[in-house]
């Protein structure tokens, strides 16, 4: 579960040239918009798109986040700080974009749920939950609405609406207060035609590790190969292997490669070194954080797709489990997909 504790909203007009940094915060005791901002922090929380770095010694937020942390600044003035920095930033881009920023620090516990009791809740909040930073970058949509008036009536023009709740947010940045390990993303953008990544290279200045998502992908390649490679079929192998990614992710929050590899190929040494040593050529991290939702996004279910178009989606851990969805070789080399154990079957 996760409670905001401040969150406050600056605007960028770059058509005009203006910054409006809000000296108050967002009213979180009101419905609707404690709402908007906590559906965008559990998708940024949750996103296996999260690339994970660490601050360098040169780090100027780094340095500014202890003050934070220490008492020296409040979150109204450290959130006009940090959208100061972005705005002279972002303005300098070859093609600038209508944009807001949302600050914001909360709370998480990812072992609750909102249907808990009110009092487990409050306790769990009590000193020892995770404590984050956040930093959003809202692009702003053209939007045409209806205008009706009694003397007349048309369309207009709004340059100023906020992205939905729902809409993937590619720009944005957390921070655990208390370890501060960092989680991010963002897109290459062109300032003075130099290709540049604002929020790792400029903002937080950290070294960088792949995402979860960027090791799986990669993971998943290695098995497919090298399961190719030894006459397996690689759908049942790659499936066995996010299985395995979601049952590390469920119990420690962190994937290792090479425990994947160990886990798909068990009974198979001469495999498990081929895999890796594809893991070292490839220079894989020893261990890559993924949250127990990120992982279950890519992971929870396989989906094939053959050569006579049919396309079947089943869940990744049945490839481990015997007598449900089984994969056979015929002598000419043409493959039979048997799925049994089925009680009913229904259209979508």
């Amino acid at each position: 579960m996760l409670r905001t504790n401040h969150a406050i909203l600056h605007a960028f007009d770059f058509e005009v040239g203006s910054a409006y940094l809000s000296q108050a915060e967002l009213p979180l005791d009101d419905r609707q918009t404690k709402s908007y901002v906590q559906r965008h922090l559990r998708r940024i929380t949750s996103s296996p798109e999260s690339r994970h770095g660490e601050f360098s010694e040169d780090s100027r937020f780094a340095a500014q986040l202890a003050e934070y942390l220490a008492g020296a600044n409040d979150f109204v003035g450290i959130s006009v700080e940090v959208a100061q920095w972005f705005w002279e930033e972002l303005r300098r881009m070859d093609a600038v974009e209508q944009c807001d920023l949302l600050v914001a620090e909360f709370e998480e516990t990812p072992d609750l749920k909102a249907s808990d009791r009110e009092d487990e809740v409050a306790a769990s909040f009590d000193g020892d939950a995770p404590r984050w930073f956040a930093v959003l970058v809202l692009p702003r949509k053209l939007t045409f609405a209806h205008e009706l008036d009694p003397e007349s009536n048309g369309i207009f023009r709004n340059d100023g609406t906020l992205p939905s709740p729902t809409q993937k947010i590619v720009s944005y940045l957390l921070i655990n207060e208390r370890t501060m390990a960092i989680d991010f993303s963002d897109k290459p953008r062109l300032i003075a035609g130099r290709e540049v990544n604002v929020i790792a290279d400029d903002f937080l200045k950290c070294q960088t590790r792949p995402s979860g998502r960027d090791v799986f992908s990669a993971v998943s390649a290695i098995v497919e190969e090298v399961s190719q490679e030894a006459g397996l079929t690689p759908a049942m192998e790659v499936s066995r292997a996010k299985a395995a990614l979601a049952h590390a992710a469920e119990a420690d929050e962190a994937v290792s490669p090479r425990d994947v590899g160990r886990a798909v190929f068990a009974d198979r040494e001469d495999l498990r070194e081929r895999y890796e040593r594809a893991v070292d050529q490839q220079q894989l991290p020893d261990e890559v954080p993924v949250r127990r939702g990120a992982a279950n996004r890519m992971a929870k279910t396989h989906s094939i797709r053959t050569d006579t178009g049919i396309t079947i989606t089943f869940p990744s851990e049945l490839a481990e489990r015997e007598g449900f969805i089984d994969f056979s070789r015929s002598e000419n080399g043409r493959l039979t997909i048997t799925i049994s154990n089925v009680a009913r079957i229904d259209n979508r």
